[in-house]
């Protein structure tokens, strides 16, 4: 039997799987019922998607020099979605259309105050989105605070009804797994939603005007709206400022309050 070459890692089976011997028929219940249910609404939501990349060279300093600090306030770990998440908050003060729910019998929009951002969380259980409320009136390390305590119940299967209502917006970290730019389905009533994929160091040009390189970590982003309520343009200029937050994560301080 011949050996794999290269350094190319084969993953292992579940070895439930492996023990499957004939079709085997499983309700699909809890979390995975939820998501067939949201899915099938989802198809009604005609989407569009727009995508960029995000240079996190200034956030993993910052955030580096704020896990200290962290560590006092109990957190044991600093993420990157703390900052994505407070980021998203401060752009959609200026393009509030992006934190919306839409009624179409009534043809409505609800523009939120609270600024409810769902974080979808991959558990054995299925998949589940917790919620973090009033982003808008949290600052990094309370929003960290939160996603430690909602990622505990998520895990533990003790999430409350609470803890995953009134979701205004959403954020996959879909680049924790793997992978760099995606299609994000929108929640309804929900119009946005935005997937980070995985961060890479590549190379990259100085300036367009340079034939210097440097080496840059990259994120992509990819967004995904409900096109009867976001329009292009909305989403491109909403998204130009995430990244602006993001890429210099110091500027978000003179957008809080």
């Amino acid at each position: 039997k011949a050996k794999p070459t290269g350094s190319t890692t084969v993953p292992q089976v579940s070895s439930a799987l492996s023990q499957i011997e004939e079709d085997t028929v499983i309700p699909i219940r809890g979390y995975s019922r939820l998501m067939v249910k949201s899915m099938t609404t989802s198809l009604q939501v005609p989407h569009m998607v727009y995508a960029d990349e995000i240079n996190v060279n200034a956030l993993t300093v910052v955030r580096d020099s704020l896990r200290p600090l962290a560590k006092e306030m109990g957190l044991n770990k600093l993420t990157y979605l703390p900052f994505f998440i407070k980021a998203s908050s401060l752009a959609i003060t200026k393009y509030p259309v992006l934190n919306s729910t839409i009624d179409v019998e009534e043809m409505t929009l609800t523009y939120h105050q609270s600024h409810n951002v769902g974080v979808a969380v991959d558990t054995e259980r299925g998949l589940t989105v917790p919620v973090v409320k009033r982003c808008q009136d949290k600052s990094v390390l309370e929003i960290a605070e939160e996603l430690g305590r909602l990622y505990a119940l998520a895990f533990e299967g003790n999430l409350s009804e609470a803890d995953i209502s009134d979701c205004t917006f959403t954020l996959s970290n879909i680049g924790a797994i793997g992978g760099t730019y995606m299609s994000p389905v929108v929640l309804p009533p929900q119009v946005a939603v935005g997937a980070m994929g995985k961060i890479q160091r590549l190379p990259r040009f100085v300036s367009d005007t340079s034939d210097e390189v440097e080496s840059v970590r990259i994120m992509p982003i990819s967004w995904g709206g409900d096109h009867r309520a976001v329009d292009g343009a909305t989403m491109a200029r909403f998204s130009n400022l995430w990244k602006a937050y993001v890429e210099n994560p110091s500027s978000m301080m003179f957008a809080m309050r």
